[in-house]
């Protein structure tokens, strides 16, 4: 009769711990989400409201996707919880305190990344953590650069757009004065201001370059290769973009090179640098393949 009792309760015993576990874990999620909903749905509403932020949609999906085509692998790790994990915890609510107090956007939504990597060094190691470095690293995307730091790329970005712009139409018999970012055309003048330096068309880029490297090659130099491609393809097609404005200016109508030109010239472009990138894979998969016939 002893027995009974023990043969009974096991099952009862597992339940409870499964349930108590799933009961921590809603605790945890609720409390993240308290702190980080004001934070989150401002960083959701500028994805919506600015068009150079589109992208970020994109970036917690894919990351979602790449774990969920891992999950055989992390199945079968063993977890080996690490108090290093605290760490990495107080150090993101430290940022995301004087992210708040100091009102800096980029620190407080960049903690939720820190958060999540101490919660997954906490509880599972740093073996699962390495497993998903990549998809974790990825989510740095979404979270537009801070002002300062956009201030500072964005400058030397309008100075190279207008000088390769300045240079090239003079080559086309299209006469120009360049002062700074500002072109001096016959027919107009051309600034290129912070909106045309090419950064967030640089950033969709790069965004896209990762995903479709992971996407379409195994190799991993190669994927390196593409997503370091993306920045000089971005660059070149923002100077290109500027060079047909001051082309349309000058023959066709001052007019026509702004408003809905201006706008849709940065999307074709933009298409045209993608189909840019996607032949440059298939040259460098060409060229390996011939090196690796010519070995043979």
């Amino acid at each position: 009769m002893n027995h009974y009792p023990q043969i009974y309760l096991l099952p009862y015993r597992g339940v409870f711990r499964l349930r108590w576990r799933i009961f921590q874990w809603v605790i945890l999620i609720v409390l993240l989400g308290w702190l980080y909903f004001p934070i989150l749905s401002r960083l959701v509403r500028q994805w919506f409201d600015d068009p150079d932020y589109s992208h970020g949609f994109l970036v917690p999906a894919f990351s979602i996707f790449m774990l969920w085509r891992e999950r055989s692998h992390l199945s079968r790790l063993t977890a080996k919880p690490s108090a290093w994990g605290l760490l990495i915890l107080v150090m993101a609510e430290s940022m995301l305190i004087v992210g708040v107090l100091g009102a800096e956007l980029f620190l407080s939504r960049i903690s939720l990344l820190f958060v999540m990597a101490g919660l997954v060094v906490f509880f599972f190691g740093w073996q699962c953590f390495r497993s998903i470095f990549f998809p974790w690293a990825f989510l740095f995307l979404m979270v537009p650069i801070p002002a300062i730091l956009m201030t500072r790329v964005t400058f030397p970005l309008q100075i190279l757009a207008s000088t390769v712009a300045g240079s090239t139409l003079p080559l086309m018999g299209v006469p120009v004065l360049r002062e700074g970012n500002i072109i001096n055309l016959p027919a107009m003048s051309l600034e290129v201001a912070e909106a045309c330096s090419g950064i967030h068309s640089l950033l969709s880029l790069i965004t896209l370059a990762i995903i479709y490297g992971f996407l379409t090659e195994r190799r991993t130099h190669l994927r390196f290769v593409l997503a370091l491609a993306s920045i000089p393809i971005a660059v070149a097609a923002n100077s290109l973009r500027i060079v047909i404005t001051g082309l349309v200016a000058q023959y066709w109508d001052p007019s026509k090179a702004q408003g809905f030109f201006h706008e849709f010239s940065g999307w074709l472009l933009f298409l045209i640098s993608l189909a840019v990138l996607v032949a440059l894979h298939r040259f460098l998969r060409l060229g390996e393949v011939r090196s690796s016939v010519g070995q043979l």
